[in-house]
């Protein structure tokens, strides 16, 4: 039986370690894990980011699973690849699902006010933008967030807060925690929902994810 390849692509920041606790049958998936790749520049917009990332995959009619920011870019990837399925983890389907903190910077433009020794501290520049259970978990995301460049983590800050999703592709599967306070479960429709997952539960549920995601390519 010929395998299904799954392409993964982690959240803001972070590298390929956060999917080391997916438990999916190898006899039936192989897995791919994409890396963050450094923007053209600054005004590098999403869909030619997008199309760059799409180079990466390889295989025919590939599943894509994004969680958090890679969620967003994964559906932007779909535009261009002839997938089989879409899963987006702690992710939003389109802008209206992000949380007003980031309507409020998209209008104030207050993303664009943060100083180099800010932006090089992710810990301290996610918290105003995602929230204060960052700073609660740090000691979870510390280990997985590898990629700090002032282009990219610039790139990736302004892109979330300026994007905006006006087709939403019906192939896809949102898994949503909720206990998710960077996007918080209120302002998220039509996902399957994990009772006190938090933002970070492809570390920390990632057992309930790999069924739900074996279950949903095997049905």
């Amino acid at each position: 039986m010929k395998k299904i390849a799954i392409y993964l692509v982690p959240g803001l920041a972070a590298g390929p370690e956060i999917f080391e606790n997916l438990e999916l049958p190898k006899d039936k998936y192989e897995l791919h894990y994409l890396e963050w790749i450094t923007p053209i520049a600054l005004e590098e917009t999403i869909a030619n980011y997008a199309m760059r990332m799409s180079e990466e995959v390889k295989a025919e009619n590939p599943v894509l699973i994004g969680v958090s920011f890679g969620g967003i870019i994964v559906q932007e990837m779909s535009k261009y690849l002839n997938t089989k399925k879409v899963f987006i983890i702690s992710s939003v389907k389109h802008h209206e699902e992000l949380p007003k903190r980031f309507r409020f910077a998209k209008f104030t433009k207050a993303y664009k006010l943060f100083p180099t020794k800010i932006v090089s501290n992710f810990e301290d520049y996610a918290q105003y933008f995602l929230g204060k259970s960052l700073k609660k978990r740090a000691h979870i995301y510390k280990k997985y967030l590898s990629v700090r460049t002032k282009l990219y983590l610039n790139w990736s800050i302004g892109t979330i807060i300026k994007w905006e999703q006006t087709e939403q592709n019906p192939n896809i599967t949102h898994i949503h925690g909720t206990d998710d306070h960077v996007f918080p479960i209120k302002n998220i429709n039509n996902c399957i929902k994990i009772e006190g997952g938090s933002h970070v539960m492809i570390i920390t549920k990632a057992k309930k994810l790999s069924k739900i995601i074996d279950e949903a390519l095997t049905c």
